[in-house]
């Protein structure tokens, strides 16, 4: 018989004693013969290596040995120093009277199983089997997408992962206090408010590492406006009314005065709106400015809308100055000064007569 023949033999010998210890010995014992220090067929403990390492399977020899042999469930992969494995990532690190050493090189789940060293002696075979067990690191494999909806909606984000040991998952919203709000792969929010908007965070831990993802979620609604502020000018001077709003998607902004549209190209008037607010500018109020005006935030989902009051300021003059400027408002919206020159007068001459 040719030595490969032999080998080919031998192989499926040692094999055939690999799995009467895999069925019948749990991993981590040794296996002694009665009355015999000499271990015939020794379980090794097993090797717990991550993904992507190297992992290095050693085997004692001692005695006259005669033949070696590394072999993979089925396969052979060294047979004293000749590489049977196509694998390149397996190699030869140590052949000699102590020991046989091969290694195999990045590590991954198809290399996980049981190895075997088969040894011959000039007396009797003997085997040596371990069990490699490989650890990877949580990946996220399926993640929900970015979602937009409307306030009020039902939302569920989805997050599974693979590694070994199995990863744990966890849902949180970002935000200043990190609160969890979910420890499992599904996160159900049931009809969502604007306060639920956000970016939120899906964890896949295990004992080897973590892998972390998000998903935004923007929730639209209809523009809320702020009460308008009624805004006092000077005849002549500058005067600006400021509306604002809040609403996703942002809003869009109209001015009216008296239920007439205001566009930008009104003389003396400016309007400059930005998602947030809209500022209706002018630059040199004039009498028929003064009255009442409304802004109106639209966006997608509806409208809202508030007033202004434009009223006239009068400037302190001389013959008022004890009195100070007061502004009182027409029925047509414009205003009028009011002075208390009686009332002052009186008040003078009563206290007068009472000093007497």
């Amino acid at each position: 018989m040719s030595i490969r023949g032999y080998f080919v033999a031998f192989s499926k010998c040692t094999i055939f004693l690999s799995l009467r210890i895999l069925f019948l010995v749990p991993a981590g014992l040794q296996v002694r013969s009665q009355g015999d220090s000499q271990s015939y067929n020794k379980v090794m403990d097993n090797i717990t290596v991550r993904q992507g390492e190297t992992v290095f399977l050693r085997c004692a020899l001692g005695d006259v040995v005669t033949h070696t042999a590394w072999l993979n469930r089925s396969s052979i992969l060294y047979a004293g120093e000749d590489k049977w494995s196509i694998d390149p990532r397996v190699s030869l690190v140590t052949l000699n009277q102590e020991e046989f050493t091969i290694k195999i090189e990045n590590v991954d789940m198809t290399d996980e199983g049981q190895y075997v060293c088969a040894i011959q002696t000039s007396s009797r075979p003997r085997t040596t089997s371990v069990h490699i067990l490989v650890q990877v690191p949580p990946k996220i494999t399926n993640l929900s997408r970015d979602v937009v909806v409307n306030e009020g909606s039902n939302i569920t984000l989805m997050c599974q992962a693979s590694g070994k040991p199995e990863p744990s998952i966890s849902w949180k919203l970002i935000s200043s206090s990190g609160d969890l709000v979910s420890d499992d792969e599904y996160l159900e929010i049931p009809s969502i408010s604007r306060q639920k908007a956000g970016t939120y965070e899906c964890t896949a831990v295990n004992d080897i590492d973590t892998d972390v993802q998000t998903v935004d979620i923007t929730v639209n609604y209809a523009p809320a406006v702020s009460e308008g502020r009624d805004v006092g000018v000077t005849l002549g001077q500058r005067g600006v009314l400021e509306c604002e709003a809040d609403a996703v998607p942002e809003a869009d902004f109209e001015w009216y005065k008296d239920n007439r549209r205001i566009f930008n190209d009104f003389d003396g008037m400016e309007i400059v709106s930005t998602g947030l607010g809209s500022k209706l500018t002018f630059f040199n109020v004039s009498d028929g400015d003064y009255g009442n005006y409304t802004c109106v935030a639209i966006n997608t989902l509806g409208s809202s809308n508030t007033s202004f009051l434009l009223f006239v300021v009068i400037e302190p003059t001389s013959s008022t100055l004890l009195q100070g400027p007061r502004a009182v408002q027409d029925g047509s919206g414009g205003a009028m000064s009011v002075h208390s020159h009686n009332c002052l007068l009186f008040i003078m001459i009563l206290s007068f007569l009472l000093r007497f």
